[in-house]
């Protein structure tokens, strides 16, 4: 099992953080343009049984990505779990919390790569390469939307 978490401040409320990130659009907000992804569909908000819809294309070949949430916390946390696509695992924690009057915002990772653990080795430090540009541009996307928004 790989691990991954990105973590930052935001100089607002949690449930400023937490409402932001109960918008409708906010999967088109924080997918990186750069990314080749589409965003079939998103039901249910945050809590338990929601469902976010992706189509990556890995070299032009479109590969489907359910994720369902399968914990809420509201102001708290949200965990969402790979239900179909490209890992052989994927659980997301989204977590927030309070630190010196602003929102902590982390968001923490734990997948496997198909094909065992020589595919891992070769190739984690490129997932989580990935990882760490996708979950900047997602903070500092949250921080610039929930800062402004005071």
């Amino acid at each position: 099992m790989l691990h991954f978490q990105y973590s930052s401040l935001i100089d607002a409320p949690v449930e400023t953080v937490w409402q932001f990130h109960e918008r409708p659009d906010i999967l088109n907000l924080l997918t990186p343009p750069w990314q080749p992804v589409t965003i079939i569909r998103r039901e249910g908000g945050l809590e338990v049984g929601a469902i976010s819809e992706f189509r990556l294309s890995l070299a032009g070949i479109p590969i489907p990505w359910i994720a369902t949430h399968t914990e809420c916390q509201p102001h708290s946390l949200f965990v969402d779990k790979q239900t179909k696509g490209p890992m052989e695992s994927w659980v997301h924690r989204h977590q927030f919390s309070m630190e010196n009057g602003k929102t902590k915002l982390t968001d923490a990772i734990a997948y496997e790569i198909p094909g065992g653990w020589l595919v891992e080795l070769l190739l984690s430090w490129w997932v989580n390469a990935r990882l760490q540009d996708m979950f900047r541009y997602r903070h500092e996307i949250t921080k610039a939307q929930c800062e402004n928004y005071l």
